[in-house]
C-alpha cells in the first residue's frame, strides 16, 4: 500500500510521500510573444513561418492546415518563441487552457501573444505537465485565481508561475504520461464513435422531417415537377405557395442584457433559441419562433405559454389554411439559414423568408404529417439524448481517471503496470 501525506492543497488532498509538491516556475521556464512586437494580421501570409494562434489547438496537438504564416523575420526576432517538435503550449487567451505537445513541425514556426511555451528543466516532464493541465487540479486552482475577476478570462504568465502541482520521479511522470496517452486515446475514440453516432442520428432526423414535409404520406401519390429550394417535386393534389401566404411574421421587441435575469417569471427568446428570464411578456400562446440574426440565425423552436420574444425573433402566425405544428417542421426543412446575409452580422430579413416558394398539403394531411413527425422525432431525440448522457459519463470518467493518477490516488509502475 502506497503511504502517503497531505499535499497541503484542499483539491489535491493527500499525495504518496516520494512526491514534492512543485511550483511551475520551479520546474519550468515561461516564454511568450512580448505584447506582440509590432506583429499585426496584415502581415499573415500563405508562406513563411507558422503562427500558432490558440484556434489551431486540435486535441491535444496542433492543425497545421489552420495556422497562419508570418515573414521569417518574426520568426528570427524572437528566439524564445521558435518552436520545436516535443515543446509544451497552453493558451492565455480566448479559450483559455487549452494545451497542446507540438509534433509533426516541419517548419519554422512561432507564437502569437495569446499562446504561452512551457519548457519543462532537467528531471521535469512535460508531457507529464501536458496531463496535469487538463486535470481539475489546474482548473480548480485557476476557478480560485479568477474568482470575482470579469467575465473576461486571462491566464496570466505571473499567476501561471506560482501554479502548484504534485510530482514523482522522473521515471514514475514518464510512465503516468504513456499510461493515460494510450487510456485517454481509446476513451477518446470511444467518445468520438458515440459523437458519430449521434450525428448520424440527427442527419436522419432531418432527412426524415424534409421527407415528409416535402412528399407527403402517402408514398405511391402521384408526383409533379416543381422547382423549389427544398424539393424537386411535390404531390399532385399539394399546393404551390410561398411562406407569406401561410402566416404572418412579426419581429418581437428589443430588450437588453442587463433586463435579462436567470429566475425571473418569464422566458426570453432571442435569435438562438432562449436566453434567459424577464419580469414581463409580450407574447402567449403556441407559436414558431425563427431566429433572425447571428450566425445561427434561421434556426427554429416550437415556444408555447407567456414568454417574451425579442427582436433577434421572429414570431410567425399562421393563418386558417396552415397548421402550427406543420409550419414548424416545415420550416426546419427550409433551412432558412441559407438565405442570411453575408455582412459581419449575420442576419435574415423576414421579407426574404416570405418569398420562399413551397408545397403545402391538404389541412387534415397538415395534422397527419405533424402527428406523425412528433412520434417519430421523439423517439430519435430520446436516442440522441441517451447518446450524449452516455459521451458526458465516459467524459467524466476520463476527468477523474486524469485526476486519479496525476494526484497519485493511482500509481502507474515504472513498468507501466497499474498498482
Amino acid at each position: 500500500m502506497t503511504v502517503i501525506k497531505p499535499s497541503g492543497i484542499a483539491w489535491i488532498g493527500d499525495i504518496p510521500t516520494d512526491w514534492e509538491m512543485k511550483k511551475v516556475k520551479y520546474i519550468s521556464t515561461l516564454k511568450g510573444r512580448i505584447g506582440w512586437q509590432g506583429l499585426t494580421s496584415d502581415e499573415y501570409t500563405d508562406e513563411g513561418a507558422y503562427l500558432i494562434t490558440g484556434t489551431d489547438f486540435d486535441n491535444g496537438g496542433i492543425n497545421w492546415e489552420t495556422c497562419v504564416h508570418v515573414p521569417m523575420k518574426r520568426w528570427e526576432e524572437a528566439k524564445d518563441i521558435q518552436i520545436e517538435n516535443g515543446d509544451l503550449l497552453i493558451t492565455k487567451d480566448g479559450t483559455v487552457g487549452k494545451v497542446a505537445i507540438v509534433s509533426g513541425l516541419n517548419a519554422p514556426c512561432s507564437l502569437n501573444s495569446g499562446v504561452l511555451r512551457i519548457s519543462t528543466r532537467e528531471g521535469y516532464d512535460r508531457r507529464f505537465l501536458f496531463w496535469v493541465l487538463q486535470s481539475e487540479v489546474f482548473w480548480t486552482w485557476f476557478s480560485n485565481k479568477n474568482a470575482g475577476n470579469s467575465t473576461i478570462l486571462h491566464l496570466y504568465q505571473g499567476d501561471f508561475a506560482e501554479f502548484n502541482y504534485a510530482i514523482p520521479s522522473l521515471a514514475e511522470q514518464r510512465a503516468i504520461a504513456a499510461f493515460l496517452y494510450d487510456r485517454c486515446g481509446y476513451i477518446d475514440g470511444i467518445v468520438a464513435a458515440l459523437e458519430q453516432q449521434v450525428e448520424i442520428l440527427r442527419q436522419y432526423k432531418k432527412a426524415l422531417i424534409t421527407e415528409t414535409v416535402t412528399k407527403g404520406l402517402d408514398k405511391s401519390a402521384p408526383m409533379i415537377a416543381v422547382g423549389f429550394d427544398v424539393a424537386n417535386e411535390m404531390p399532385q393534389n399539394w399546393t404551390k405557395t410561398k411562406v407569406k401566404y401561410l402566416c404572418s411574421m412579426q419581429s418581437g421587441d428589443a430588450i437588453t442584457s442587463e433586463e435579462i435575469t436567470e429566475d425571473d417569471d418569464y422566458p426570453v427568446y432571442g435569435g438562438n433559441g432562449q436566453r434567459g428570464y424577464y419580469s414581463k411578456f409580450n407574447t402567449e400562446g403556441e407559436y414558431v419562433l425563427i431566429g433572425r440574426q447571428g450566425a445561427l440565425c434561421g434556426n427554429v423552436h416550437m415556444v408555447s405559454g407567456k414568454f417574451w420574444a425579442s427582436d433577434h425573433a421572429v414570431v410567425t402566425y399562421p393563418y386558417s389554411n396552415a397548421v402550427n405544428k406543420f409550419l414548424y417542421y416545415l420550416f426546419i426543412a427550409l433551412n432558412f439559414n441559407q438565405y442570411s446575409t453575408t455582412a459581419a452580422q449575420p442576419g435574415l430579413a423576414v421579407a426574404t423568408i416570405q418569398r420562399v416558394s413551397l408545397g403545402v398539403p391538404p389541412k387534415k394531411e397538415q395534422y397527419e404529417i405533424a402527428d406523425l413527425l412528433d412520434g417519430k422525432c421523439a423517439k430519435v431525440d430520446a436516442l440522441v439524448s441517451e447518446k450524449e448522457r452516455s459521451i458526458e459519463t465516459v467524459r467524466q470518467y476520463k476527468k477523474s481517471l486524469i485526476y486519479e493518477y496525476v494526484t497519485g490516488k493511482k500509481c502507474v509502475a515504472t513498468g507501466g503496470a497499474v498498482r
